[in-house]
């Protein structure tokens, strides 16, 4: 779907920023770059989630080959030392192509072969083939571990007193650290291993520079695999956590149908195989049953908000409904004080629940769920009586002084405290505080009462739905009369006792996107021109408009520089989904060719950053370089989403 010619993987600077990812469907992966040099900390072709969909660990951080051709060896790798690229083997590649699998073509004098990479759905497990296409010859081949065996947030350091023990028999390899709870499994269709233990020091992973972190790593290579191949041979080797008790070939063709079976309905669109390619790799397994969705790679573990925005796209537009289900039943067994958790940990620790809108997002998502399913009976036996409980608690008062207020508007917020989805906060300082009635919120807010009026209708329950319907008319009255800011021709971005915040972000926009909406077609379509000209751009909308005087054009530096401009004018891709909705609305008898449009401008992202998914950010000002995740759930997901109503051909 994706091809990179020879030309272009030859630019080392270009080449370098290019990167793939393999998911697993645990919340493990294997990712790297396109010329195969990692990049980040978190780069590796066995990262497995040990707590599915968390807990991940570096295991493999990459494999090393040699072509030995008549005595003369040909490094294919390619690593950052200091100073120096070595070896420089993205020299031999001539196409890089990321269709089911990323593949890799490498062309050695007369041989030719063919590596493609393959993470394993639903096991900490990668598999790696070798195809001869050509050679005149027979040659020898070496295929060096790299391993790191660490916490994917660190690095590994050198320590010659780890001691390591391996065994290989019958094409098995198994590693053991002592300072390591999991061993290393490598399973081998040919060849043999030899020893060779040492440690290779000052690895560089370029975009850690950028990011302002440790950059340096340190990695063991216990010896190589050694393998004799002639044209039309084919080697598999197999990276696991675990005893490889299948055949490595099986298990590749078994994923191999798994992804066919995906994407068999896409009619030679390969645009929408490649994003229902890239939206399966978000929907993982927590714990032993449940599904839930990781929210970016590579970094991210499973948000509410993000997973509540991303549902319909992933799991709806895709037809994957029982995966849908178990994701919101995931979340509402973890309901709390009337919130769904904000964030499940890194490492097992109780859930968060700082967030306003995650749970008014889960009415959202169940609202389409139950327009796609017409599964009255999940949502009347598990969730509606849940939501009731939201609305009591939302309307008493929950965590974080989130409460409604006299007016019926949804007020929250503490000093210090972060709870929508503009949520950068560096040490005590709130990047974009928002207390008070935060626009987006009560958009959210009118929303989840109208679902629940509706829900009541469907379910007779007689006595809630004049009680739902009387608080929606009041919301909707006051959100008029509070956010509308006539000088400006669109809404305020929040309120706060006397204050009226007019800085001009794209929050207001589900005030006409959401399924119920808060202002007539004249307002929106003010509103939907006032975004045009300050906060559109091809890759999403900016967070903020240039205009303002604390608008941030870049997301660059540390962690203290880019936090401080995350959402003070970054682009974000999601945001293109709540803008189309927005456009269907305010501009209908146009809506197919400013859609297309939006679809048309974004699509040359698919072939940057990460390749075939959807970044996370961009900077806000052109060229709008891709930063932050490569591949966002939420990303994704809205652009499915309107790519399958408005772009398939």
């Amino acid at each position: 779907m994706f091809t990179i010619i020879k030309e272009r993987l030859n630019d080392f600077s270009k080449a370098s920023k290019l990167e793939w990812i393999e998911a697993n469907g645990l919340g493990g992966y294997a990712s790297s770059t396109v010329i195969g040099m990692n990049t980040r900390r978190y780069h590796g072709l066995l990262v497995a989630a040990l707590n599915p969909p968390v807990e991940r660990e570096v295991i493999v951080s990459k494999l090393d080959e040699i072509v030995v051709i008549k005595n003369k060896s040909y490094d294919l790798s390619t690593n950052q030392f200091p100073g120096k690229v070595h070896p420089e083997g993205y020299k031999f590649l001539i196409e890089f192509k990321k269709n089911l699998f990323p593949e890799f073509v490498y062309q050695i004098q007369s041989a030719k072969i063919k590596k493609t990479i393959a993470a394993i759905n639903c096991c900490n497990k990668t598999i790696i083939t070798y195809e001869v296409l050509d050679s005149e010859n027979e040659f020898q081949f070496q295929i060096s571990p790299f391993i790191a065996m660490r916490d994917f947030h660190s690095l590994r350091k050198a320590d010659q007193s780890i001691h390591t023990e391996y065994t290989f028999d019958n094409g098995l390899f198994e590693l053991k650290f002592n300072d390591y709870r999991k061993n290393l499994f490598i399973n081998i269709s040919k060849g043999n291993f030899v020893s060779q233990p040492e440690w290779y020091y000052n690895f560089e992973y370029l975009e850690e520079i950028n990011r302002g972190l440790d950059f340096k790593e340190d990695l063991f290579k216990p010896g190589y695999f050694k393998i004799k191949l002639n044209k039309g041979d084919v080697v598999a080797i197999t990276l696991s956590i675990e005893p490889i008790t299948k055949d490595c070939f099986s298990l590749f063709n078994q994923e191999k149908q798994r992804r066919e079976n995906l994407a068999k309905d896409c009619n030679e669109d390969e645009i929408l195989k490649s994003l229902l390619l890239a939206a399966d790799q978000f929907i993982v397994k927590r714990k032993a049953m449940n599904k839930t969705v990781i929210a970016g790679y590579h970094w991210f573990s499973d948000w509410g908000r993000d997973t509540m925005i991303s549902l319909p796209g992933l799991a709806l537009t895709t037809k994957r409904l029982i995966d849908a289900q178990d994701i919101l039943e995931t979340f509402a067994n973890s309901l709390d004080r009337g919130m769904i958790p904000n964030r499940f940990s890194d490492y097992g620790e109780a859930p968060e629940y700082n967030s306003v809108d995650a749970t008014l997002w889960f009415f959202v998502a169940v609202k389409k769920y139950l327009d796609a399913t017409n599964d009255f009976y999940f949502v009347r036996e598990t969730l509606y009586p849940r939501f009731k409980k939201i609305i009591d608690w939302h309307q008493q008062g929950t965590r974080f002084n989130i409460h409604e207020d006299y007016d019926g508007l949804l007020y929250a917020g503490e000093p210090s405290v972060q709870l929508t989805w503009m949520d950068a906060k560096v040490g005590d300082w709130v990047v974009t505080p928002r207390q008070g009635k935060a626009v987006e919120i009560n958009g959210l807010w009118y929303n989840a009462i109208k679902i629940a009026e509706k829900l009541a209708d469907y379910f007779n329950d007689e006595e809630c739905i004049e009680m739902f319907r009387n608080k929606a008319k009041q919301i909707h009255q006051s959100f008029n009369e509070t956010f509308w800011n006539g000088q400006d021709s669109c809404l305020y971005d929040y309120v706060n006792g006397d204050y009226k915040d007019s800085a001009f972000r794209p929050n207001q926009i589900y005030a006409i996107s959401l399924p119920y909406k808060l202002l007539d077609r004249e307002k929106a379509k003010l509103i939907v021109d006032k975004v045009y000209d300050k906060l559109y751009t091809p890759l999403g909308l900016r967070t903020l408009s240039p205009d303002d005087k604390n608008y941030k054009p870049y997301y660059n530096g540390n962690q203290y520089e880019r936090d401080a401009a995350y959402h003070q004018g970054t682009v974000w891709a999601y945001l293109l989904g709540a803008f189309a909705d927005a456009i269907e609305y305010a501009y209908p008898d146009e809506k197919e060719v400013r859609i297309k449009k939006l679809i048309d401008n974004f699509l040359p992202h698919l072939s940057e950053a990460g390749i075939g998914t959807v970044s996370e950010i961009f900077d806000g000002d052109y060229p709008h370089i891709p930063k932050g995740c490569i591949a966002q759930a939420w990303s994704v997901a809205e652009f499915l989403r309107v790519y399958k109503k408005y772009g398939v051909k």
